[in-house]
Order: C-alpha cells, then sequence, then structure tokens
C-alpha cells in the first residue's frame, strides 16, 4: 500500500512513517485480500518475510552472487559498477543486496509494498555492512525524486503489481536520464504452465505418499501443510500476470524506454527445479541435509548450462520459464 498522510510521521525526515510490518493477519483481511491484489501482497509477503530466505534458499555469498551478477549481466549486457540503484519490489534484498556484493551498485535503496520485507531486507544489508536505505512503497508510485537513480532493478516483482505500465512509467522518472533498468525473474506465459502444474504435482504425490506408515518420518505436521496450502491459495492472488517476452518490450517502449530487450532462460533447468523446490516444501527440513542441497544445486547448474548453450539457440525464447527486460531512460 502507497505511504499517505494516513501514516504517522518521522520527525527526523518530515515525511510520513512507513507502516509496520503485519504478519498475523485475521480471517477477515485474508478474506479481503481476495478482492484487493496489493493488500494480499502485503498480507503474503509479511507472513513469509522471516521465512523468505530459508524457504527459497536465498544466501548472501559466492553462490548467490554469482547467481545475481550472472542474471544482471545475462540481461543487462554489463556488469557497472553504478553509483545508486533501487530496487523494486526487494522482498529480503537477494537481488540487490548481492549485486552490490558483486561489485554492480556502490549504493541501493530497496523498496517494497510489504513492511516486513523492507524490514529484513534493512536488516540484510546491516549484517552485511552495506550503505542501503529502504521504504515502504507501491512501485505504481515511488516515492522518489525524478532524476535520482543511475539505475532500477526488480527480481521476480513484475507479476506482482497490477498496473505494469504505470510502474514503468514511474522506474523512467526516477531514473537518471541515460540510467537503465533491469527486471530479471518473472515467469513466462508457457513456462509458469508447466511450473505449475509440475508443483502441484509434486506437492499431491510427497503429501500422500508419506502418508504411508514407512514414510511417516518424512511428513511434516498436519498443520503446517495446512498452513502451506494456505499460503498457496494467497500466492495465487498475489501473482497477477504471466508475460510474453516480445509483450513486456513493447510495455516498455510505450512508457518511454529506448534500448528495450527482453531475453529468457531455465527450461530443463525449471523442468528439474520445480519438482525439486516443492518437495522439499512438502518434507521435513531436516531429513534432507547438506548432500541433497548440493546434488540440487550441482543439477541446476549443470541445467542451467544446457538451457544457455544449447536450447536457446534452437528453441523459441517464449517456451523458457523466466523472463528478464531492460531498457534505459532517453538522454
Amino acid at each position: 500500500m502507497a505511504v499517505d498522510s494516513a501514516h504517522p510521521v518521522d520527525p527526523q525526515s518530515a515525511r510520513p512513517a512507513d507502516p509496520k510490518p503485519h504478519p498475523h493477519a485475521t480471517a477477515e483481511e485474508v478474506q479481503a485480500a481476495y478482492s484487493d491484489p496489493k493488500l494480499a501482497n502485503v498480507l503474503y509477503h509479511d507472513w513469509e518475510a522471516g521465512t523468505y530466505d530459508e524457504k527459497w534458499s536465498i544466501s548472501y555469498d559466492e553462490r548467490c552472487i554469482t547467481y545475481a551478477t550472472d542474471r544482471f549481466r545475462a540481461v543487462a549486457g554489463d556488469v557497472g559498477p553504478y553509483e545508486h540503484a533501487l530496487e523494486l519490489g526487494c522482498g529480503t534484498g537477494f537481488f540487490l543486496l548481492n549485486l552490490m556484493q558483486g561489485g554492480v551498485i556502490k549504493r541501493g535503496s530497496v523498496t517494497d509494498l510489504s513492511p516486513g520485507m523492507v524490514e529484513v531486507a534493512l536488516r540484510n544489508a546491516e549484517q552485511l555492512d552495506l550503505p542501503v536505505d529502504g521504504r515502504v512503497a507501491d512501485a505504481e508510485r515511488i516515492p522518489y525524486d525524478d532524476d535520482t537513480f543511475d539505475l532500477v532493478v526488480g527480481h521476480a516483482v513484475l507479476h506482482h503489481i497490477p498496473d505494469i505500465p504505470a510502474a514503468m512509467r514511474e522506474v523512467l522518472r526516477v531514473l537518471k536520464p541515460g540510467g537503465k533498468f533491469v527486471f530479471a525473474g518473472d515467469p513466462t506465459n508457457v513456462g509458469n504452465f508447466y511450473a505449475r502444474k509440475l508443483g502441484q504435482l509434486t506437492w499431491w504425490l510427497t503429501t500422500n505418499v508419506t502418508k504411508l506408515a514407512p514414510l511417516n518420518d518424512w511428513r511434516r505436521p498436519q498443520e503446517e501443510l495446512d498452513s502451506s496450502s494456505r499460503a498457496a491459495a494467497l500466492e495465487a492472488v498475489v501473482d497477477l500476470h504471466t508475460f510474453d517476452p516480445s509483450d513486456l518490450e513493447r510495455t516498455a517502449r510505450s512508457a518511454g524506454a529506448v534500448g528495450v530487450r527482453a531475453v529468457t532462460e531455465e527450461l530443463s533447468a525449471a523442468l528439474f527445479g520445480w519438482p525439486v523446490r516443492t518437495f522439499e516444501a512438502a518434507v521435513p527440513r531436516e531429513k534432507l541435509g547438506f548432500g541433497w542441497a548440493m546434488f540440487a544445486y550441482r543439477t541446476w547448474q549443470r541445467l542451467s548450462w544446457v538451457d544457455e548453450n544449447v536450447l536457446t539457440k534452437v528453441l523459441p525464447r517464449e517456451v523458457f520459464y523466466n523472463v528478464s527486460v531492460t531498457g534505459r531512460k532517453p538522454v
């Protein structure tokens, strides 16, 4: 939700103070969220904030630094450095903080509709000793002045924004002339279809097979499974869009961007990765251990290499799971 005059004023900055995290929504609030995608995003991501890094195996070490900088380079064509960058829909800070550690960005600002996510992102930045400030903010009304940033980034954020053309216009407004935006990791139309189906099938198989007596100790407590199922239901409300790469390029150009380019990645890696992530969410974490984590990560790496070096050369970009887009503000 946008910051507005209804919020208390922070006396040090003379601006409305950001709302506080609200991780324990009432049944009435959750019900209301089904008809209000912005409220759904706040409630869902506030609830997820404390465990999000663990759920998605997010870290701030060489593994994720390499992943983030490789994703950035693949679409942007360079790795900076950029003086001051803004991340929209920052989540826990995964993209911006790892890009900063990789030398792509010198100074950062984070925004998210979820107060809980902004709080965690700023805490992560402090622990990493990185110069980052943050605001709770709506991507359709970014609370920064014109011509502020050299770079705007986002990872897996566009599909959560109701009005993407409005957000793109805001991105170009806060960029300096010649500044660049890079949005990575959003689902394509085709990729989202097979990822969802694989995830649903894996969840059904795992939660039913572990009902068998010999496998009972591989079954998470029923209350945790129920909680995950309720989260998945709300996730369907917060995931608003999937994308055709050409349509995404047209949206960016219509907002006024130049030098626009969309690229896609992950096919075999997504076909492997989505069942693996779903399986990990359905069983007790202590059952898997370091060996499993390394198997999953190394396999994903090898399949990503196949996707990048073989499959992207022979298959249309629309069939891959992730789409990323970049462009610049005219000088």
